[in-house]
């Protein structure tokens, strides 16, 4: 079968620029949009599959255990755990036993509220979770209103380099906090977090009880603590482990996520139907062109795939800038949810599905134009008007 040279799809491309800047900026919209969908997945999941530990065992109030936020602790349950079970880690005669108080604050940021995670702790927190390490400055001390920031937190408080953050102020209810340092947790949850003193979160807060506690075990089993909580019924705990706590909440926003997919599905499908009217229009105007190809010999299937290709290119332009915007846009942009924040990841995966939405586009969007342009029998293709 006699195909057409491929310089001769390249050439058609210049033959209405701003057909062609249409369908480029079209497709190109399309497959960002695809990529930030998955990229958007891709972050959360990870930054919720990194922030548990599996021996790190969460001890909330009964009834609580889906939200951590909601739960309630008396002020008198880490000592009372530290007291009835043996085996937590142990480093210099500190245990690791770390009451906890999880809240979300409103913090002024250029001028409108934005609600953030809070953390109070006390330095046993620094044992139980170890993952977590100050970059910069230090940790914050009791009663001196001091607080410390995760990595994603400075971005939200509009920051670039993190090392701008320390030292400078910021207000909780009517409470002026000094940011002493910065943390990382390997990408987990708590980088978009703010960790201040337990008693000065309590004051500020005005609140008396715990939201939970966290233990880490070394020698003690999960069934301790499980026996525990059944036995001191009147403390009203119910005891999870962190991995399971973040694989229930990574669970609660699936219909998130299927939201964001079935919006970028719909978005697709209209940018879709829009390429089939461009391509229709740009194809319809070359019937006469089309009949005479196939007087000089070229068979339809020929001419079909040589207007596939055509269609590709101009979609696969499209694809390559969208993969720009989005490895050096967007990769790393952060986006906050009820739980903190957490980074768009445009994984070489992602990336792989720009690509290959782009040269889907092409495809699709090329089949049936191209089939009906051919359809016409020679003689009237070549008395159909330019």
């Amino acid at each position: 079968m006699k195909l057409l040279p491929f310089e001769y799809a390249t050439r058609n491309l210049g033959r209405s620029p701003m057909r062609l800047l249409l369908t480029v900026f079209g497709s190109g919209l399309v497959v960002l949009l695809i990529m930030i969908a998955g990229g958007f997945m891709v972050g959360m999941q990870t930054t919720l599959d990194v922030s548990g530990a599996k021996n790190n065992i969460m001890l909330l109030g009964a009834g609580s255990v889906e939200s951590v936020e909601r739960s309630e602790v008396g002020m008198d349950t880490a000592g009372i755990v530290a007291g009835s079970i043996d085996g937590f880690r142990n480093h210099a005669g500190m245990e690791g036993v770390s009451p906890e108080i999880h809240i979300q604050m409103p913090i002024e940021i250029d001028g409108e509220d934005r609600l953030i995670l809070i953390r109070g702790i006390r330095p046993e927190a620094f044992l139980v979770h170890d993952q977590v390490q100050i970059t910069n400055g230090r940790a914050p001390r009791n009663g001196r209103n001091e607080i410390l920031i995760g990595k994603l937190a400075t971005r939200t408080l509009g920051y670039e380099n993190q090392e701008d953050a320390v030292g400078e102020s910021i207000m909780l209810d009517d409470d002026e906090y000094t940011i002493t340092g910065v943390l990382e947790a390997g990408g987990g949850i708590v980088e978009g977090e703010m960790w201040t003193s337990l008693t000065d979160l309590q004051v500020t807060s005005k609140r008396d009880t715990l939201s939970c506690v966290i233990v880490a075990l070394d020698e003690a089993k999960p069934s301790d603590l499980d026996m525990f909580v059944a036995s001191r019924i009147d403390l009203e705990l119910a005891a999870i482990s962190e991995d399971e706590y973040f694989s229930a909440l990574s669970s609660f926003y699936k219909p998130i996520e299927i939201m964001v997919v079935m919006t970028c599905i719909m978005i697709a499908v209209g940018g879709i139907l829009g390429g089939f009217n461009s391509t229709y229009a740009a194809f319809a105007s070359r019937v006469r062109e089309v009949g005479a190809l196939q007087v000089l010999g070229y068979q339809r299937g020929t001419i079909a795939l040589s207007l596939v290709q055509e269609s590709i290119l101009t979609a696969s332009i499209g694809a390559i800038i969208a993969c720009l915007i989005a490895m050096f846009a967007l990769d790393g942009f952060t986006v906050r949810f009820s739980m903190g924040t957490f980074t768009l990841s445009m994984t070489a995966g992602i990336i792989a599905l720009g690509v290959g939405s782009g040269l889907l586009l092409g495809v699709i969007g090329a089949i049936a134009p191209a089939l009906r342009c051919l359809r016409l029998p020679i003689p009237e293709a070549l008395r159909a008007s330019e």
